[in-house]
């Protein structure tokens, strides 16, 4: 089913946020989605790779290592540059696919995808911060939490 480009550009703004939360939980979700309800408006383009079951496969193992590597007390803040990056890229590629997957312009799609990044990047990582010093719990059981949500969230958006 085709959507409404309000309703592409919600979604591409939202599934940015969840590359903002993590970065390859997003691509993981969306390839996931695509490879078991593919779109014509993907074949032939460059992003038709997302609808590949091996990608998504792929997708989803490295979606499991970032939620294992972000509990390890050696990795950077994610509003650091090179945590950065990557979810701003992230943005960019969900919200560039989730337009293009419904004739929509990729280009818009693809700044909503960093916008959502960038917003929810910041707004975790001072969220997190914030709930450790008021609640006393450690930062893991936060990022515990961030991971259900992202994943839940990202599922949810999708099929809504």
């Amino acid at each position: 089913m085709r959507l409404t480009p309000s309703t592409t550009n919600q979604k591409a703004l939202a599934m940015g946020a969840i590359a903002g939360m993590r970065a390859m939980v997003a691509p993981a979700i969306l390839s996931n989605h695509l490879s078991n309800s593919p779109t014509l408006f993907l074949q032939g383009s460059q992003l038709d790779y997302l609808q590949k079951s091996g990608v998504a496969t792929g997708m989803k193992v490295l979606a499991v290592a970032e939620l294992i590597g972000d509990k390890l007390p050696m990795t950077p803040n994610r509003i650091k540059p090179l945590q950065l990056v990557p979810r701003i890229f992230s943005g960019a590629l969900v919200g560039a696919t989730l337009a293009e997957a419904n004739g929509e312009n990729r280009v818009t799609g693809a700044l909503l995808g960093v916008v959502g990044a960038l917003a929810a990047s910041y707004a975790f990582f001072y969220l997190r911060k914030n709930l450790g010093k008021m609640i006393g719990l450690p930062d893991a059981s936060f990022a515990l939490l961030e991971d259900a949500l992202a994943v839940k969230a990202g599922t949810a958006i999708l099929k809504g």
